[in-house]
């Protein structure tokens, strides 16, 4: 029944490291890229449209002092025939889509880099000279190398998280957001949903050694203890694609044994199929993004997941609201017929809309704002010489009829 998204989450993960097996099959169609340049290129997007026709009756100095210098705003992303380079497509092809949609006096150049953390800092701190607003570094290891430089001195938008170990704290330079989207956010967030049920009793959080289904158990946990709940982390192992079957017996008995609240399910789609087909049906699930294997672009009526019945998530408006406001103004990117859409894929091409509309509204002098973003409800400061503060919050959803579906009651 799901041999389908045992494919597809060997293409997961991005929201815990950013690796795919295959690039999308040309995203970019639906949005003009230009001709680029190796090793580095500073490919201008578009010329900002020309000031209107001077009025013949004002002076020389006042037609000068009415046309702003434009904003120079650089994206920075790995090159496409990179480890990176399904993503950074992605990534680019949504933030094109939405520049496209709001100029107003920006200059744009896209440059690409190599994979390494030292070929992207050479990038970033060639850039930082030369422009204005700097968006970028998109792997985890190239955010945490850029934070920790001490050479961050213009707004700059990293696309993913530093890496950092355990629950340590990031410490962020004040010109520094980090808005790439976390699997260590959505656990927490889950944390607080569940705590708002108020059911009583143990928690258990289910992961396997995958990384980030480690990391994202790890964050339930510590924001479940810190809100006065009991969780504890149990672990699955995987033999081949699969969670072990004496795990899951044992796993069975303990539940039996113990009668907990309910599960926080550190696991993928397939996962949850396979532990709910252990565990039975009546004992409450959530989880994270990675349990929605499915695109708002799907147009197959069967391609559906009933197993998952009342297993509850949260996930991005761009994956689970099509009448959303936000998500209805832009385009879907272009694909392969043949090819399943990839939600991992989706959610990477929603950032790029949201991280453009970020650094829109940071180049026109807005230093605290709200955003009804295509990846939740953001909520922004960066204040010059102060810190900077990012909060996404994503949508609540539930599998209803084999889909996930937004619940009536968003926290």
């Amino acid at each position: 029944m799901f041999t389908g998204f045992k494919k597809m989450a060997a293409l997961g993960g991005v929201l815990g490291g950013l690796w795919f097996a295959a690039s999308p099959a040309s995203a970019a169609d639906s949005v003009p890229l230009l001709a680029q340049a190796a090793p580095v290129i500073q490919a201008p997007v578009a010329d900002p449209a020309p000031p209107a026709g001077p009025d013949a009756t004002q002076p020389p100095m006042q037609q000068a002092a009415a046309a702003p210098a434009p904003v120079r705003m650089a994206l920075l992303l790995p090159n496409r025939g990179g480890m990176f380079g399904a993503a950074a497509d992605a990534v680019r092809t949504g933030f094109l889509t939405a520049y496209s949609r709001q100029k107003d006096n920006i200059q744009l150049a896209i440059i690409e880099t190599g994979d390494s953390v030292p070929d992207m800092q050479r990038a970033y701190d060639d850039a930082s000279a030369r422009f204005d607003i700097l968006i970028g570094p998109l792997s985890r290891s190239a955010v945490t190398a850029v934070a920790q430089s001490g050479r961050v001195t213009k707004p700059t938008i990293a696309l993913a998280q530093p890496d950092l170990p355990g629950e340590t704290e990031a410490q962020l330079p004040p010109m520094m957001l980090t808005v790439g989207l976390s699997i260590d956010d959505e656990a927490r967030q889950v944390a607080n949903w569940v705590e708002k049920e108020k059911a009583p009793g143990k928690i258990f959080a289910i992961a396997t050694p995958v990384a980030w289904q480690k990391r994202a158990a790890r964050s339930f946990q510590a924001r479940a203890r810190q809100l006065g709940l009991q969780a504890e982390t149990l672990e699955l192992s995987t033999p081949g694609n699969a969670l072990s079957a004496p795990g899951l017996a044992q796993l069975a008995k303990r539940i039996e044994q113990e009668k907990p609240a309910l599960i926080f399910a550190a696991l993928d789609a397939s996962q949850v199929v396979q532990l709910r087909s252990a565990v039975g049906t009546e004992l409450p699930i959530y989880g994270t993004s990675q349990i929605n294997p499915f695109t708002l672009s799907r147009d197959n009526p069967n391609d559906k997941l009933p197993e998952l019945e009342g297993v509850r998530l949260i996930d991005i408006p761009w994956q689970l609201e099509p009448d959303n406001v936000a998500v209805s103004r832009y385009p879907r990117p272009a694909g392969n017929e043949n090819d399943r859409p990839n939600p991992d894929l989706a959610r990477l091409y929603a950032l790029g809309i949201d991280a453009y509309r970020i650094a829109h509204e940071i180049a026109q002098r807005r230093s605290g704002f709200d955003l009804d973003g295509v990846t939740g409800r953001l909520n922004v400061n960066m204040i010059g010489g102060g810190a900077t503060y990012f909060q996404r919050q994503e949508t609540q959803a539930v599998f209803q009829n084999g889909l996930p579906v937004p619940t009536a009651d968003q926290y």
